[in-house]
């Protein structure tokens, strides 16, 4: 059975930073692109930022590309997401979600496997 579990969101002042991480399980983790996504209250889910099977590619939403950071540990089964410079606009719930293929994409009907969630909320 396929496990994400997502870790490190909580409460932080805009300008501040916070670290995901996810902790995969039940799956050839380093077969899979991996991605992080986020919903926001009353909106869709949306891209933030994805990265390739070998951690030699990654790539980002506009809105927070320079400010976070995406990473994976293939010998740990873990990626992370660093989140520098908060804005109260990356309040959300943050997902993990392993891709089909090798390579990510920022379509979410690509990713197989989801976690559920962690809360990130930046206040002003």
């Amino acid at each position: 059975q396929v496990q994400l579990v997502e870790s490190g969101g909580g409460l932080v002042q805009a300008g501040g930073s916070l670290r995901l991480s996810c902790a995969a399980s039940g799956l050839t983790f380093s077969n899979y692109a991996m991605g992080w996504f986020r919903q926001a209250p009353g909106k869709e889910r949306e891209f933030v930022a994805t990265i390739d099977w070998r951690a030699r590619n990654t790539d980002y939403a506009d809105s927070v590309k320079g400010r976070f950071t995406m990473s994976r540990d293939n010998a740990k089964n873990t990626v992370t997401l660093q989140m520098n410079n908060l804005k109260p606009e990356d309040t959300a719930v943050y997902y993990c979600a392993a891709h089909g293929h090798e390579w990510g994409s920022r379509l979410q009907s690509h990713y197989y496997y989801w976690g559920q969630g962690t809360q990130v909320t930046v206040s002003s």
